[in-house]
């Protein structure tokens, strides 16, 4: 499949932006001569990936060849990327990042005690995909057996849809359900071929007859603020507002803090 011009010309610039910007000290090439540019030459990277410098060149000049993942992961290797350049490496060539994406999504510590220091307002912080990454005790409180499922980590779609507490603690159980299918489609469209994404959206449509029924509906939604109406465990409805920060260096990582009145002391 061709990929569009602009996409291979960005393609090519990211490379070369990356290839300048390592020095071959830090890969442990000798210096051979003056250079006429910073980083590394293009011949010198091709080596260090094991592929042909013609082939690489083309890359780099935006020419319409497509790389497999093995090539793009030895580029990755060879050019230092972490886990968000790699990724943005991979969709730029038309791929999905498929090993980026297993990998367990980081979590500053400091930024994971936030949560804690909003006690008593329920808050969790949520990955891109809904994994639950941190919350504090109001919040596990409040949404029941939110983390009951064991061996993999808590996860709002999931619990929203498969777990019968849900039901009960969302008063409006219908809207919020949708709306969460919704922002997860949204999210899923920027990760096409995500495993994250495909594994936790059959999970649920193999689960829930309302997510076979409304997933081909294709509605599509941001995440946002707003007011909840919920049921505390003892049965007492309260409504809360509900306020969404995404985190600055995590940009699809979202702290969610819950407001008004506070959840009951456990």
């Amino acid at each position: 499949m061709q990929k569009p011009l602009d996409q291979r010309r960005e393609l090519g610039a990211f490379l070369r932006s990356r290839r300048e910007r390592i020095t071959p000290d830090e890969v442990g090439l000798p210096h051979t001569g003056r250079r006429r540019t910073p980083g590394l030459r293009r011949e010198e990277l091709a080596v260090l990936a094991g592929i042909s410098a013609t082939w690489y060149t083309y890359l780099e000049q935006g020419r319409d060849i497509r790389a497999s993942d093995q090539v793009l992961d030895a580029l990755a290797s060879a050019l230092q990327l972490n886990r968000h350049e790699r990724g943005h490496l991979f969709q730029l060539a038309g791929h999905a990042p498929v090993t980026a994406a297993e990998e367990p999504e980081p979590l500053a510590a400091e930024v994971a005690a936030v949560p804690l220091l909003l006690q008593p307002h329920p808050a969790y912080i949520i990955g891109g995909n809904y994994d639950v990454l941190s919350y504090n005790r109001a919040a596990d409180e409040l949404f029941r057996n939110l983390t009951a499922v064991t061996g993999r980590p808590a996860n709002i779609a999931r619990w929203v849809f498969l777990e019968p507490a849900a039901r009960d603690v969302l008063v409006d159980w219908e809207p919020e359900a949708r709306g969460v299918l919704a922002r997860l489609r949204t999210l899923a469209g920027r990760h096409p071929g995500d495993p994250r994404y495909t594994r936790l959206i059959d999970e649920l449509s193999t689960g829930s007859a309302e997510v076979r029924a409304w997933w081909p509906q294709y509605d599509v939604q941001a995440r946002r603020s707003g007011r909840k109406r919920l049921r505390h465990p003892g049965g007492r409805e309260v409504e809360l507002a509900y306020s969404a920060f995404h985190l600055a260096e995590q940009p699809e990582q979202t702290l969610v803090v819950y407001s008004g009145e506070q959840a009951p002391a456990g």
